[in-house]
């Protein structure tokens, strides 16, 4: 897809898909946005909140990066984009969902079994640093199984991870605590559409239907 087939769709959404939502648009200016859920999600371009959600405009504050990871909570002067967005979502917003979204078939999951020793890649390499952890522990329980099996078991394990990060933000962990504010972790099955959701009593993941 080059930028002249974004052009035509954008023309496309301006006489047709804005129409359907013109109501809304407007309503969403004059009283501002009230997402109640925020979407951490993969940049991978195969994942599409809106899309396989079918969510509206407004419906969604989505915060997306490099293999849906979140940061763990530090106070200190920075640039902090994720960490930023997730503050925002909860103490502005007020968002009382908080969905964090692996998928199949991750490129940054994939990335933490291969050598990234380039000179250009130094910040995706620090970023992805906050998946060793997860790695370390599939590779203590997964014992010799190859890497290509290991993947989607690590996909999973590293979105509980992330979700375990955000319990280190003190103002995310008092909501989840009062039963203001609750973390839901879902698995994305780009081959089939398939969303399966983290069950905290049983520690497994099972098909949403």
């Amino acid at each position: 897809m080059g930028i002249a087939k974004l052009i035509n769709g954008l023309k496309e959404f301006q006489e047709n898909e804005y129409l359907k939502y013109k109501a809304e648009f407007k309503e969403l200016v004059d009283k501002g946005q009230k997402p109640s859920v925020l979407f951490i999600g993969c940049s991978d371009s195969r994942v599409v909140p809106n899309l396989i959600t079918k969510s509206a405009p407004g419906d969604l504050f989505i915060v997306r990066n490099i293999g849906n990871f979140v940061p763990p909570f530090k106070e200190e002067e920075g640039v902090f984009g994720t960490t930023a967005a997730i503050e925002y979502a909860v103490n502005v917003l007020n968002v009382d969902s908080i969905i964090v979204c692996g998928h199949s078939h991750c490129g940054a999951i994939e990335s933490l079994y291969k050598d990234l020793d380039r000179d250009n890649l130094g910040y995706v390499k620090k970023w992805l640093a906050l998946g060793e952890k997860a790695k370390n522990i599939v590779d203590l329980t997964s014992g010799d199984k190859p890497i290509k099996e290991k993947l989607p078991l690590l996909e999973k394990v590293s979105a509980i991870f992330q979700s375990e990060n955000l319990l280190t933000y003190p103002y995310i962990k008092e909501r989840v605590k009062k039963g203001e504010l609750k973390i839901h972790i879902w698995y994305y099955k780009i081959e089939t559409g398939e969303i399966e959701e983290y069950n905290y009593e049983n520690s497994n993941f099972k098909a949403i239907s």
